[in-house]
């Protein structure tokens, strides 16, 4: 009798560069080990990190978790001065707060045949 393999998958998470090292950091203290390849988004040309996660299949909850956790969509305030009238900063117009949405992660799973390392 064979010994059965365990379900792996592959997690594809395409991240925010400025999102790339807390999330990482939280991956390896969760046991979780990504390689990184940089990357940039298709339709606003901004800097991204893919990471390749490979994971036994009842550890992806857990993954996805942190990933939501570090580098999913949330709300941040920044302070902008920009001008309705000229379309850009204007330094006699005051600082104002403005709520925006930040980060944002993709993730593509995928069932793995086999992981090896050597």
């Amino acid at each position: 009798m064979g010994q059965e393999k365990m379900k792996q998958k592959l997690l594809l998470a395409v991240i925010q560069g400025d999102d790339y090292t807390e999330t990482v950091d939280d991956l390896n203290r969760g046991g979780f080990f990504a390689t990184v390849l940089s990357s940039t988004g298709g339709f606003l040309k901004k800097r991204s990190m893919t990471l390749m996660i490979g994971v036994e299949a009842h550890q992806v909850d857990a993954v996805l978790d942190i990933l939501r956790q570090r580098a999913g969509r949330r709300q941040q305030m920044t302070y902008s001065n920009l001008s309705m009238s000229t379309g850009g900063p204007n330094p006699s117009v005051p600082m104002m707060p403005v709520q925006m949405s930040v980060g944002g992660v993709v993730v593509f799973i995928m069932d793995l045949e086999d992981i090896q390392k050597y």
